[in-house]
């Protein structure tokens, strides 16, 4: 999985509509393959990234969390770390 994409669902406070609009875009980019698509591409790369994002959009709005939310700032600082375990890891 595209390590761009981050789980969006039961988080405080709520995903706002740049991270839905951001994971939609980085998840077109990576299934057609082209990071800035050509002028002939362009209207059906933004009709993809719309459509992606309305979906989210309405995936999340009928999820039922069972569970806390989660805390950004602990989320990213374990990300993080994740991160750095991984560089450390591939530098030895």
């Amino acid at each position: 999985m595209c390590r761009s994409i981050h789980t969006l669902h039961n988080f405080e406070p709520p995903t706002t509509p740049a991270e839905i609009e951001a994971a939609a875009l980085q998840y077109v980019r990576k299934v057609s393959g082209m990071t800035r698509p050509s002028a002939a591409n362009e209207a059906s790369f933004e009709r993809a990234v719309e459509a992606v994002s309305s979906a989210t959009r309405q995936l999340l709005a009928g999820l039922v969390a069972t569970t806390p939310p989660h805390d950004r700032e602990v989320e990213r600082d374990r990300a993080r770390t994740r991160w750095e375990r991984r560089q450390a890891a591939a530098a030895r």
